[in-house]
């Protein structure tokens, strides 16, 4: 029977794991589950829920990581002494920030997977943490840049007159892009949206938004449904319309994120200059590198010309438990994918190409071939 830990994450991540409900189903399957006692309680499950659902309660970290063959967690651990060899740990990383950290892991023997790696594709795609979690952070860019601008979302007929609706411009047409622009668009506001990859733009249509249409010559997108990066020229092409655009918004979003590397700058100094006083500038790039000049992923900015450039880190932490839930069933379905029924366990299939794309190290040795 294989043994589960569920981690407690560290302060200021509210979310778990996995939830009471999927701790059920993997317990009639045959794993054996535990959890660090109150790591649900930021996203609305208290220790009760997890024994009802047959889960036992443990009061320290150590004796969850002695105690488990797998242990799941949100985010990296923070307490990296508790790491022994054997262990398969399964989480968000960020490898390409933290490679550092990666070799600690496998100096300790301890079989690393990273949850952000796994393909997108269509067999993989219930256990894609990137794009459950991006989608709650879009939806809720929205929402805090509405109670945060000093005007309303919605057109409004009054008898003091008429109140026109918002501008909202999303800038990337991802997961989290493209639930921004549904969520502004249910809000009442007017929305607008670009991408370098043109293939979005009948979505962005389909949502009720104006797709921006720039002439940069040749692009596209990766494999894996990134933009490629684009050339010097175009980007400054890219930024003089964009900067039109921005002029006249009461909220600009930036979603781009390029998976591996830096995010590309998209509002510089001068085009946030153009910019009307009490305008909101959500930068959801802000922790790799950051899509807007002058945006802190620890506080937010606000600028003498009146616009404030609000930290987008991490915005799913803001809606935990459905966070919680969504992140929950990206694991579920990850541990049954590998699980053997005759022999009631987990199996760690490494000719799998899901497991071939995320599995970092294994035997004390960094395997996958982009950190080697």
């Amino acid at each position: 029977m294989t043994k589960i830990f569920i981690g407690k994450e560290p302060d200021g991540e509210p979310r778990v794991a996995l939830i009471p409900s999927d701790v059920k189903k993997l317990v009639l399957a045959g794993y054996e589950i535990a959890i660090h006692t109150g790591a649900g309680d930021g996203s609305g499950y208290n220790d009760d829920a997890y024994i009802s659902a047959g889960a036992n309660v443990l009061t320290c970290e150590d004796e969850g990581y002695a105690f488990a063959d797998i242990v799941v967690r949100i985010n990296k651990p923070t307490q990296l002494e508790c790491l022994r060899s054997g262990i398969l740990h399964v989480s968000g990383f960020d490898v390409f920030n933290h490679r550092d950290e990666i070799k600690v892991f496998a100096d300790k023997g301890v079989k690393l997977i990273a949850l952000e790696m796994i393909p997108r594709s269509t067999i993989a795609q219930k256990m894609d943490i990137q794009s459950s979690q991006a989608s709650l952070a879009g939806y809720y860019a929205v929402i805090l840049a509405a109670s945060r601008m000093p005007k309303l979302m919605p057109m409004m007929m009054t008898p003091a007159g008429t109140i026109a609706p918002a501008r909202v411009f999303v800038i990337g047409v991802g997961v989290a892009g493209l639930q921004a622009i549904a969520t502004a668009k249910r809000l009442g506001a007017r929305v607008e949206a670009f991408d370098t990859r043109p293939v979005v733009e009948e979505e962005v249509k389909s949502l009720g938004a104006k797709f921006l249409k720039i002439d940069l010559g040749e692009t596209g997108q990766t494999e894996q449904g990134y933009a490629v990066a684009l050339t010097e020229a175009q980007v400054l092409m890219q930024r003089a319309a964009q900067a039109k655009v921005c002029a006249q918004s009461d909220v600009v979003i930036t979603t781009a994120k390029v998976f591996g590397r830096k995010a590309p700058l998209l509002l510089t100094k001068e085009m946030i200059a153009g910019m009307k006083p009490g305008s909101i500038i959500i930068d959801m790039a802000v922790s790799t590198g950051g899509n807007v000049e002058g945006s802190d992923p620890t506080k937010d900015v606000v600028l003498e010309n009146g616009v404030t450039i609000i930290s987008g880190d991490a915005l799913e932490r803001h809606v935990s438990r459905d966070a919680s839930n969504m992140f929950s069933g990206n694991i579920f379905a990850f541990l049954m994918h590998f699980y053997n029924e005759a022999t009631k366990s987990f199996v760690l299939d490494k000719n799998d190409e899901i497991i071939k794309s995320c599995l970092i190290t294994d035997n004390g040795l960094i395997v996958h071939e982009r950190f080697q």
